[in-house]
């Protein structure tokens, strides 16, 4: 019995000035768990010479113009990504470049940084909520497990930042330390303007509370204070976006979206879905819940949380709960208001499940912590002041203790690759160094999967490239919708005038190949491809028989070529078709 009560008396210790080293103990171990799991990440970023993750193809190598101003010159795809970056993320990376530090090798490490600082502030938080060092170590942990199992916080993109920068507002929202919660709300703005609207709204909320049966305005003059200069700050640092007068927009409109076939169920940006229950629940980007919420599966306890509040004299550090937790209403309840307004302005406030996947990650982690600190809580307690000695009941306390600490601590043991963030592993050294040792402004025209990695390790423009295929402005992805299927036409045709005046019009140097690019069943294979209004006629000509004129130069120009791709040189292709 006395080990079970040391052991539940060490666990269950709330924070005060006797328990300081405690608390740093805790604050320590979740940090030393972040580092962890960072350098593990770093390891899988630096574990071959071309490896990148993911998304950060997108966002981050038109920024080694940072490093090289002639780089991509007048390129339409690079110009675009630099225009939608908010101005927080490309200062950092462009203050990064100027004290040395290469953009890509800078996305790789970044995400260390960002999970230490998500870390300490996710502990903080916590700790308001219910001021248990443990709770803000579970917490920290299944934070991070989280963040190292999916791929926000590893692609460095704007996304990335939410973790570190919202969690820090909501920590000192929570301490009602204003100057600090408005340097944060700045921050937000600069990094993920998006949430800058969640913070908007929790502000406005914290003017209402619960009294007498019903809704009244707060008496409390701080939430005034909060309100005020917030939405004051809010509206300065997003009025530039709000009259940004973008060559790129605007938005395509939600009929005009209706019919393109990128946001149909089978599109690579689906969205609008048949099943209610997909489209306004779990459908990527259109969902209230992303379909990660529940991962590690360890989050499921915070399901749980209601029963154990309804038996709360069962457990009793529940009396210690602090009244800051209904701050995770608030942001559920204005995530879900920018949720539905998203919805209602389809794309103009971007995807709405953005607003609700974050908010609704932060609630479960911190109610699972919170619930996973109240049952061992309850089963020390229950063991210790009904057992005499050390029998059955002690052994169960321990035992559902050791389960819960296994769970949480060693799931990624159970977890067949951690972390899983995305990284991608290029595989054509020799493509990327013959594309480098051009000419920096070339161009090269290409529907091959490979071109996906050429601007980001060739640091050369591409005509197009599926990783670029973002529908969302129609004032880019119409000229890039362009541009995809004149390339498509251009490939397939058995036209030499057509093939040539595609080359001349768009200024293409290279022409890029997959070995069978040029039959039938490779235009079958690629969905992606399909989406685009001259396939049918590709696919026609191919069935007829009919070769492309680009065939002939599949020998006699090409210029690089290995078993899987050939390039060729497109001042070739006209002279060998003008013939």
């Amino acid at each position: 019995m006395v080990l079970i009560a040391r052991l539940h008396k060490f666990l269950t210790a709330t924070v005060d000035e006797k328990s300081r080293s405690r608390t740093i103990f805790w604050l320590t171990l979740s940090l030393t768990f972040a580092a962890i799991y960072g350098f593990l990440g770093i390891e899988q970023a630096f574990s071959a010479e071309y490896v990148v993750q993911d998304d950060a193809r997108q966002h981050v190598f038109w920024m080694m113009r940072f490093v090289d101003r002639e780089l991509f010159p007048n390129d339409f795809i690079a110009n675009y990504f630099q225009s939608v970056a908010p101005a927080g993320y490309s200062t950092l990376y462009k203050i990064a470049a100027t004290i040395g530090i290469h953009p890509l090798f800078f996305h790789k490490i970044l995400p260390l940084f960002l999970g230490l600082i998500s870390t300490y502030f996710c502990f903080g938080l916590c700790l308001e909520m219910l001021p248990v060092p443990l709770t803000g170590f579970i917490a920290s942990l299944l934070l991070n497990q989280h963040m190292w199992m999916t791929d926000d916080l590893a692609s460095t993109t704007p996304r990335a930042f939410i973790y570190p920068i919202f969690l820090g507002f909501l920590y000192y929202l929570s301490r009602s330390s204003l100057l600090p919660c408005l340097g944060a709300i700045a921050l937000i703005g600069l990094f993920y303007p998006p949430y800058a609207l969640v913070a908007a709204g929790i502000l406005v909320l914290r003017l209402l509370c619960w009294k007498n049966g019903g809704l009244r305005l707060s008496g409390d003059r701080t939430n005034y204070l909060f309100c005020s200069t917030g939405l004051g700050l809010i509206f300065l640092v997003m009025l530039p976006y709000a009259l940004d007068k973008s060559e790129f927009g605007p938005t395509y409109t939600t009929a005009e979206a209706k019919q393109m076939a990128e946001f149909a169920p089978n599109g690579r940006n689906a969205f609008f879905r048949p099943n209610p229950v997909d489209f306004w629940l779990t459908g990527r980007g259109s969902g209230m819940f992303p379909k990660s919420l529940f991962t590690p599966v360890t989050h499921c306890v915070a399901l749980l949380f209601p029963l154990l509040l309804l038996g709360r004299s069962h457990f009793p550090l529940a009396k210690q709960i602090q009244s800051k937790i209904w701050l995770l209403l608030q942001l559920f309840l204005a995530s879900s208001a920018m949720f539905f307004a998203a919805h209602a302005t389809i794309f103009k406030l971007y995807q709405p499940g953005r607003y609700t996947a974050y908010s609704l990650r932060f609630i479960v982690v911190l109610i699972s912590a919170i619930a996973l600190t109240l049952i061992i809580d309850g089963v020390g307690h229950w063991a210790s002041t009904t057992a005499t000695k050390f029998h059955f009941k002690n052994i169960v306390a321990l035992i559902t203790t050791a389960i819960i600490a296994v769970a949480v601590v060693l799931y990624p043991c159970f977890v067949e690759t951690f972390p899983t963030v995305g990284y991608v592993e290029a595989k054509m050294p020799a493509l990327y160094k013959f594309f480098e040792q051009q000419p920096k402004d070339i161009l090269i025209a290409s529907i091959a999967a490979e071109a996906d990695n050429l601007p980001t390790f060739s640091q050369r423009s591409v005509l197009v490239a599926k990783e670029y295929a973002v529908p969302y402005q129609k004032g880019y992805y119409s000229k890039y919708r362009q541009r995809v299927t004149d390339l498509i036409r251009a490939q397939y045709t058995p036209d030499r005038a057509v093939l040539q005046n595609f080359i001349n019009q768009y200024g293409v140097d290279f022409w890029m190949l997959d070995r069978n690019a040029l039959s039938l069943q490779y235009i079958k294979d690629d969905r992606w491809l399909n989406q685009f209004d001259s396939t049918p006629e590709a696919r026609l000509f191919l069935k007829q028989g009919k070769i492309s004129a680009l065939a002939s130069a599949m020998t006699s120009c090409a210029v690089f070529q290995n078993e899987i791709l050939v390039v060729l040189d497109a001042s070739c292709i006209v002279k060998l078709t003008g013939s």
